[in-house]
């Protein structure tokens, strides 16, 4: 068996027809750029439409392929530096260690976190020590014959408690994948991929917390219409269904279309006024990779 995925991964085909190709309420313009000497450049810029609310951030990365080490810078509107030194594959085959550091001028305000991860057939380990408390991240995922099996958790030691605690079941085929997961021992959760064929894939998705009768559930597909267009659709129990449009305009340059429509709502006034009732959404991406 191949590398299974890292914890946070674990049911992400099916979470990425639930969020990929929407973007409810926010115009976002994103540009990556590559230069000569292997620099790489992502800017972002977005704004809620809702709030009128504006941000944007600026991310370069330099890998030293020769040294398996990774620099990586971010700076966002909301005047936070932080930076990532990585090192992969030096220390042992499958092993990655990285210090991500963050510091906010305004206010002097610094945190720190260590990361480690550690990948080989049939297990994907992290570790991660964040200094502000400081605080224990650990996951580990275990894979056998299409098995998975992980358990998350988290540490404050200045409390000497156990913070979260986390554990995930989940089987993967070629066009089938199931998930299921509980948090902290109240939030109980499960998914449900299936690539129907090469154009059609779906996914279910259940939640449900103990101690009360409320139980989410939603349905998603997307369908490839052509090598560069795909429809988007999603509805959930609470009557939200979520459609959307992706359009490649040209290689690198892609175009996102989305709308909420709130089902319970739909008649109010006598009209059915899909701009008025959830109001409709465009998002660009430009990459020059």
């Amino acid at each position: 068996m191949a590398i299974p995925p890292s914890y946070a991964d674990l049911g992400k085909a099916a979470k990425d027809i639930f969020s990929k190709g929407y973007g409810f309420g926010i115009v976002k313009l994103d540009l990556k750029t590559k230069s000569q000497s292997g620099v790489e450049f992502n800017t972002s810029g977005s704004t809620n439409t809702d709030t009128g609310k504006a941000g944007g951030h600026l991310e370069t990365k330099y890998k030293m392929k020769e040294l398996g080490l990774t620099f990586n810078q971010k700076w966002n509107t909301d005047n936070t530096l932080a930076t990532e030194v990585s090192v992969e594959d030096q220390l042992a085959q499958g092993l990655k260690v990285a210090l991500d550091t963050s510091f906010v001028p305004n206010t002097g305000k610094k945190s720190g976190k260590l990361k480690t991860a550690y990948k080989r057939d049939y297990v994907n380990l992290g570790c991660d020590v964040d200094f502000d408390g400081p605080i224990i991240h650990a996951a580990a995922v275990l894979g056998y014959e299409g098995w998975l099996t992980g358990y998350q958790l988290a540490f404050d030691t200045a409390k000497s408690k156990l913070v979260q605690n986390n554990f995930a079941l989940g089987y993967k085929a070629g066009d089938f994948q199931l998930h299921t997961n509980v948090n902290d021992g109240t939030e109980f959760g499960g998914s449900i991929y299936q690539r129907v064929n090469d154009e059609l894939e779906t996914a279910v998705t259940l939640a449900w917390t103990a101690g009360s009768n409320n139980t989410r559930f939603g349905i998603a597909a997307k369908y490839q219409l052509d090598k560069d267009a795909s429809l988007s659709a999603k509805v959930n129990n609470a009557s939200l269904v979520g459609v959307g449009y992706t359009q490649n305009l040209r290689p690198g340059v892609k175009l996102t279309l989305s709308a909420l429509i709130d089902g319970k709502n739909f008649n109010t006034g006598g009209h059915k006024d899909i701009i008025a009732v959830a109001g409709s959404i465009s998002i660009a991406e430009l990459s020059l990779l």
